[in-house]
C-alpha cells in the first residue's frame, strides 16, 4: 500500500478515534533536538532528571527499527473565563480562589488520549498485513511530542515554546504512537513544516509573571510557575512565591495572551469539563478549600485528575502562597477562618507546609494573639 493512501487511512483512524489533528513524522534527529544537550547544560530542567535520557535526542531511540512517528492532538479548550480574564474576581464573599491549570480541570488527559492511541493502533493492526511494531506515548515516554508534531506539520514552535496551530490555538494535548512502520519520507524530503507565525509579538514573554522565558523559544523551567507547582517537591524560592500569584496547579498564562487562541475552538468533551466535589469546582478553587483537605481527602478529590501529580503536600504548600498572595487583609470575608487553618498547618509538624503557612499568614498581617486565644480561634 503506498505511502499517501497509508497516511489517509491513519487520518481517518485518529478521526474515528475522536482526535482534532493528526499528522505523520520520520522517526529522525529532529533540528530542535540537537539544542537539547546545551538546554540541560544551563539547567534549565532543574529536577526534571528524566529529562536527560538520551533517547529523547531521537524517537528513532525510542524503539528498535522506529521509522515513523505519527502525532494526534486533541483540544481541551472549554468555554470558561481564562486565567488573566478570572483574576479580577480573585476574592469574594467565601474567601479567596485559586488558579488550577485548564488542562487538569477534568479527567486525567494520559488516560483519555491513551486510550485513543490504542484504538488507532487496533486498527493499524487490522489494516496493515505486515508484522510491525507500535507504541504509544502521552508524556509518557521518551519523546518530545511537540517537535515531533511540527515535523508532522501540525504547528510551529511558539516563543512560549507551545506548539501552536492556525487554527486550533495551542490548547491541544499530544499523543504520539512511534512504529516501525514506514509511512513518512525522510526529513530531508519531508514537506516544510509550518512556518512560525509568532512574527514580532512577545506578549507570552511580556506577561510571564516568574521571567520564564528567558528569551524567545526558550524556557527556564525553574522559574516557570508550572514547575514550581508541580515537578518542584521542596521549598518555593522566596523571590519566586509573590509573582506566584493565586497558581495552585500549572499555569495559563503565556496561552491566555496568546493572539493565536483569541478564536480557539471549544471543545464539546465531557472529560475536559471543570470536575466539582461537595459544591466546590476545580476551575477557580476556593483556596480555604484547598488548605483544608486531608490527605485521605486529597486523594478522593483528585482520583484519576492530572493534580494528583502535585501530591497533597505539594498542593497545600501551592495553596498558601496563592493564599499569601490574595491581598486577603483583616476583618475580611474568611481572613479569621483561613488564618485559624494555615495556624494548624503551621504547627503541623511538616517542614514544608510549616514553612509556606507562615509566609501566608505573615502576608495576611495575622498576629497570634494569647494561647487560649489561638487555641479558641482554631
Amino acid at each position: 500500500m503506498p505511502n499517501g493512501h497509508r497516511a489517509e487511512r491513519i487520518m481517518e483512524f485518529s478521526r474515528a478515534a475522536g482526535f482534532d489533528l493528526c499528522g505523520i513524522a520520520p522517526a529522525a534527529e529532529f533540528p530542535e533536538l540537537a539544542n537539547l544537550g546545551a538546554w540541560l547544560e544551563r539547567g534549565y530542567a532543574g529536577e526534571m532528571r528524566y529529562l536527560h535520557n538520551e533517547r529523547r535526542r531521537s524517537p528513532a531511540l525510542a524503539m528498535p527499527g522506529a521509522r515513523s512517528v505519527i502525532v494526534c492532538a486533541l483540544n481541551y479548550n472549554t468555554a470558561l473565563l481564562s486565567s488573566t480574564e478570572a483574576s479580577t474576581q480573585q476574592n469574594s464573599e467565601s474567601g479567596p480562589r485559586g488558579w488550577i491549570s485548564r488542562y487538569a480541570w477534568g479527567d486525567d488527559y494520559h488516560k483519555v488520549l491513551g486510550e485513543k492511541l490504542e484504538a488507532v493502533i487496533e486498527n493499524l493492526r487490522a489494516e496493515f498485513p505486515e508484522q510491525f511494531e507500535a507504541r504509544a506515548y502521552v508524556d509518557t515516554g521518551p519523546i518530545v511530542e511537540r517537535v515531533a508534531a511540527k515535523y508532522a506539520g501540525l504547528g510551529w514552535l511558539a516563543k512560549n515554546t507551545c506548539l501552536i496551530h492556525a487554527e486550533a490555538g495551542s490548547w491541544l494535548f499530544l499523543g504520539v504512537i512511534v512504529t516501525t512502520l514506514d509511512l513518512a519520507p525522510p526529513l530531508s524530503r519531508a514537506e516544510t513544516p509550518a512556518p512560525d507565525l509568532c512574527g514580532n509579538c512577545t506578549l507570552c514573554i511580556d506577561a510571564c509573571p516568574t521571567g520564564a522565558l528567558v528569551e524567545p523559544y526558550v524556557l527556564d523551567a525553574r522559574r516557570c510557575i508550572s514547575y514550581l507547582t508541580i515537578e518542584l517537591r521542596g521549598s518555593i524560592p522566596a523571590e519566586l512565591r509573590e509573582p506566584m500569584g493565586r497558581h495552585v496547579f500549572g499555569c495559563d498564562i503565556c496561552q491566555d495572551v496568546c493572539p493565536w487562541n483569541r478564536r480557539a475552538p471549544v471543545t464539546a468533551l465531557p472529560n475536559f469539563q471543570p470536575r466539582k466535589r461537595d459544591g466546590h469546582s476545580l476551575f477557580s478553587p476556593d483556596l480555604e478549600w484547598l488548605i483544608s483537605l486531608s490527605e485521605e481527602e486529597f486523594r478522593a478529590v483528585f482520583r484519576g485528575s492530572p493534580v494528583k501529580r502535585a501530591k497533597w503536600r505539594g498542593l497545600l504548600r501551592n495553596a498558601c502562597v496563592a493564599i499569601g498572595n490574595s491581598g486577603l487583609r483583616p476583618g475580611e470575608p474568611r481572613h479569621a477562618e483561613i488564618c485559624a487553618r494555615l495556624s494548624e498547618l503551621a504547627a503541623s509538624g511538616e517542614a514544608i507546609l510549616t514553612e509556606h503557612a507562615q509566609w501566608a499568614l505573615a502576608r495576611l498581617g495575622f498576629s497570634p494573639g494569647p494561647p487560649s486565644t489561638v487555641a479558641k480561634a482554631i
